[in-house]
């Protein structure tokens, strides 16, 4: 289904996932519209901006397939109201920062759309990427915030979020990201299969009251989740 979703511009790529049902949401729909692919791409590759696989965006590390990205749109959609924080674990090009930032209804209450990635290199260029998107001020007052870590530890200075992505596979579900959400809120990351090149895309809610349902959403393949040193070596 995904690879029918290619288009020559992103207008064209988000019009043939909404007609394939992985865009559902009139709002993914007109958020994923502000966000334009192609300025989050390596240059060399900007011409293959719009096709609906994932690319190499240097030191070992890739920005997801479009369908990916609007697949994890529609999964928190439900948990992305005014005045809350979420955080992209592994957050490498900006993208999904960008497409958070704009599902986000504006708030007079300080929010973060927090992105956590260990490689100090792709987080400054997430940071021109998001500026050549338009998204230099919420940079600048703190809206959007693109910082060096460990991933697997989350970000507890802007904790608790009420949704919370992670783009790389985890040997477990990481269990400091679930201590992190918000009640509500809505955890989803992959989780390797033993045995298997593949992980499970897992769902994990926690309600008002604190009680945690997990669930198997679907099949993935994604780069593991790691440390600096392992995914690049200098």
């Amino acid at each position: 289904m995904a690879w029918r979703c290619t288009g020559s511009s992103n207008e064209e790529l988000l019009t043939n996932m909404k007609a394939v049902g992985i865009i559902r949401s009139s709002r993914v729909l007109e958020a994923m519209k502000l966000v334009d692919r192609a300025n989050y791409v390596p240059s060399v590759t900007r011409r293959h901006a719009y096709q609906d696989a994932p690319q190499s965006i240097g030191y070992n590390a890739t920005i997801s397939a479009p369908h990916m990205h609007a697949f994890a749109a529609e999964i928190l959609l439900p948990y992305l109201s005014q005045g809350c924080s979420v955080m992209d674990v592994g957050s490498g090009s900006g993208y999904l920062l960008a497409t958070l930032h704009h599902l986000l209804p504006p708030s007079d209450r300080k929010t973060h759309i927090v992105g956590v990635e260990h490689i100090q290199e792709l987080v400054s260029a997430s940071i021109e990427n998001l500026k050549r998107d338009g998204l230099e001020r919420e940079l600048g007052n703190g809206r959007i915030v693109a910082m060096q870590g460990d991933g697997r530890k989350g970000c507890p200075e802007f904790a608790p979020y009420s949704a919370i992505h992670v783009g790389a596979a985890a040997p477990c579900i990481p269990e400091t990201l679930v201590q992190q959400l918000a009640s509500p809120g809505r955890l989803i990351v992959p989780v390797d299969r033993p045995t298997s090149n593949y992980q499970d895309l897992y769902q994990i809610d926690k309600s008002v009251d604190g009680k945690v349902e997990k669930k198997i959403l679907f099949g993935v393949m994604y780069v593991p989740l790691t440390n600096a040193e392992e995914q690049w070596s200098k």
